[in-house]
């Protein structure tokens, strides 16, 4: 299983360790991108963030319309934030989260324990070649992992493998338009990896390519929900969250420069915030 760098990742794992209550608060639980249904009159202090982290959550998990009784797998669990989710909201659910670093899944593994009748389990492997049986799940959750997978086809094919006839396959990602990917060939370029605190992102599927992935690989795109505005405060949180905390040195000067120009591709729909479904017929 071949892992890329996530500076990101070992920033919030430092900051864990020094018990930093703040870092605790927005991403002890879940490590992505904040939904808020008023985005204009965003706090964006810790609590605010928090709150708007679990509503992305909320959101997706609505969209994969997941029922008592099923089961679920959240691929790119990260500290099973997801997963205790819908263990606090469900009963009788089979809960599984894969991620392929061995230090959130030990994170995940102290966090989640089953509840009201439901079973949970974390365990190591690759989106790519997931190791579970043909037609064994119901859903399959991708929260803002997809862009660091190494192929989203080979994902796509095996979603198709491990989902059940009806079964949905639900994620969220940063969908760009075609102006925008020549910024995204430069900051997939090796060179730059090493500069980039959020690791290795491939940002090149449009809109129209995820229709294209969704026929080639046997599954049916259901529903394309553009949240992009009631993302937006994420990056000021960061943005001031990274200030507040000291963060100096020139790769964190570096990480500030490239929210705030993601900031201003989302502001201008350069690159935009999807939550996807798809169904296996």
């Amino acid at each position: 299983m071949k892992q890329y760098r996530l500076p990101y990742f070992d920033y919030l794992f430092s900051e864990l360790d020094k018990q930093n209550p703040s870092i605790e608060k927005s991403f002890g639980r879940h490590v992505h991108w904040g939904f808020w249904d008023d985005p204009e009159n965003a706090l964006c202090d810790d609590e605010d963030y928090a709150r708007a982290a679990e509503q992305l959550t909320l959101e997706l998990c609505q969209l994969a319309g997941i029922a008592e009784g099923e089961r679920v797998l959240d691929v790119g669990c990260g500290f099973g934030g997801t997963l205790a989710s819908l263990n606090e909201r469900f009963s009788r659910l089979q809960l599984t989260g894969l991620n392929i670093d061995a230090r959130q899944l030990a994170r995940a593994r102290r966090l989640v324990r089953a509840l009201r009748g439901n079973a949970v389990q974390f365990c190591q492997g690759d989106a790519c070649s997931l190791p579970f049986r043909d037609e064994s799940l119901d859903r399959l959750l991708a929260v803002e992992c997809v862009f660091h997978f190494p192929s989203r086809e080979t994902f796509f094919r095996e979603a198709n493998r491990v989902l059940r006839p009806g079964g949905v396959l639900v994620l969220s990602d940063f969908v760009p338009t075609r102006l925008f990917l020549p910024i995204n060939w430069l900051v997939t370029r090796d060179w730059f990896e090493k500069y980039n605190a959020f690791g290795r992102c491939k940002l090149e599927y449009t809109i129209e390519k995820y229709r294209r992935l969704a026929v080639q690989t046997g599954l049916r795109s259901v529903a394309e929900r553009d949240i992009t505005r009631q993302t937006l405060p994420t990056y000021r949180y960061f943005a001031q969250m990274l200030a507040r905390h000291g963060t100096v040195g020139w790769l964190g000067r570096i990480a500030v420069s490239l929210i705030r120009l993601q900031r201003l591709f989302a502001g201008y729909g350069l690159a935009n915030y999807y939550l996807l479904s798809f169904k296996k017929p």
